[in-house]
This record gives C-alpha cells, sequence and structure tokens, in this order.
C-alpha cells in the first residue's frame, strides 16, 4: 500500500468510526465511489457551489442523491430517529470548512425524487411562502427537511428524516467518495414503486450498484424542470 491509500484508508476509518460513535442504528457501506463531472474528471470539494443543488446517483444507479454546500460549518453532533424508533447520530459536515453534506433525494413521505422529466424536491436557499430559507421541501407533498441537522424533518408528513450518504473528504486531494448511508433507507420501496419506468429508463438495470465513480451534475442541468412551491 503506498502512502496515498493509507491517507485515503485513514480518512475513511477516521469518517466512518465518527459515525459509529454516535449511531446506534448499523450504518450501510456500500462501494467507495469517487465524485467526478461529466467528462470523468474529479471533483473537488471547493469546487462545490454554495447553496446550489447537486444530485448524483448512489448506491444504485437510479437512485438520487443531493450534494450540498450550505457554506456554513457544520460541526454539532445530531441526534435522530427513524420512523420505527431507532435512533443514529448525525456528525456534521466534511470538508476544509465542513460545510458539505449529503442526502438521499427521495422524499421519505412518498418517495418523490429527481426525475430527468421534473424534480418535486429540492434544496431552497430563499424564504418561500411555504418554507423557511436553507431547506430542502418536497412540492409534492410539502415535507420540509433541515439539511444543516441531519436532513431531521422540520415540517409536512414525512415521519423520518431522509438518509444520510456518507462522504468521504480526502485532505491531501481534496477528492469527495460516497461511501455509505446512515438512517433509513427508501431504495426497495423507490424500487417497488417506479419498477416500470426505470425498468424503461435504465434498461432493467437501475438496481446495478454504481462502482468507481458517479457524475455530480447540478440539478437544473439534470432535470428539466424543478418545481417551485
Amino acid at each position: 500500500m503506498d502512502r496515498r491509500d493509507f491517507l485515503s484508508c485513514s480518512v475513511a476509518t477516521a469518517t466512518l468510526a465518527a459515525f459509529d460513535a454516535v449511531a446506534s442504528t448499523p450504518q450501510k457501506k456500500y462501494e467507495r465511489v469517487r465524485l467526478t463531472n461529466a467528462f470523468g474528471d474529479p471533483i473537488t470539494a471547493a469546487s462545490v457551489k454554495a447553496k446550489t443543488n447537486y444530485v448524483f446517483m448512489y448506491p444504485y444507479a437510479s437512485t438520487p442523491c443531493f450534494l450540498l454546500n450550505l457554506d456554513t460549518p457544520l460541526k454539532n453532533a445530531a441526534t435522530l430517529k427513524t420512523q420505527a424508533g431507532q435512533q443514529y447520530g448525525w456528525s456534521g459536515g466534511v470538508g476544509a470548512r465542513n460545510t458539505l453534506v449529503a442526502y438521499s433525494a427521495i422524499c421519505a413521505h412518498k418517495l418523490a425524487y429527481p426525475a430527468k422529466e421534473v424534480s418535486f424536491i429540492r434544496f431552497q436557499p430563499e424564504k418561500t411562502k411555504t418554507s423557511e430559507g436553507g431547506m430542502i421541501h418536497c412540492c409534492a407533498d410539502h415535507s420540509v427537511y433541515d439539511p444543516a441537522a441531519g436532513a431531521r424533518v422540520v415540517s409536512g408528513p414525512a415521519q423520518e428524516p431522509l438518509a444520510i450518504v456518507l462522504i468521504e473528504w480526502d485532505q491531501k486531494t481534496d477528492a469527495l467518495y460516497a461511501i455509505g448511508t446512515l438512517g433509513s433507507e427508501k431504495f426497495d420501496d423507490f424500487f417497488k414503486k417506479y419498477d416500470f419506468k426505470l425498468a424503461m429508463e435504465y434498461n432493467g438495470k437501475a438496481n446495478a450498484r454504481v462502482t468507481a465513480k458517479t457524475t455530480l451534475s447540478e440539478l437544473t442541468q439534470y432535470c428539466r424542470n424543478v418545481a417551485q412551491c
């Protein structure tokens, strides 16, 4: 193992250990996947624009996630709870200033998600008539989540937070990797609800695991329409 591999493994181990210290529900490890742009070039934490919606697929080819730079250091741990009553912990943001967070973009209520045609769920940086600014808002059912507190539910019918996507930040290269999830996943329900649509769109490979790398895109580039509410 060379020094770079050792550093990456050390960062990953430290990240997972931090979550283990506060989590009573098991986190789930998936492939370690690097975030890249559309050309396959590595994304750096410094290149992620503040208060902008980014989307990437993880841990499956069809399951979208948000990456957000909230532009505020997030170092305070939060204790969260699934609908089944299981507690788990969120240890804050990653990156040089601890401002980056990532969550599943599948709403915890009725599974609205960013599709190519339209996204009814997005991060809303400014205050609107229906939600405070700085929140993830699902316009399909008006569930509102706080990305600065582990995506806990602020209002609406959702009964549990969005699943956290664990992000590893390599301090030496500023690279970002998705390495697992924490909290209540909705993937099985998602595959069942959208089975026909996903089968057509992904040629039967919607539940193929993402490996090696995944493309990070701005939501407005990935979706033709982003609902506002």
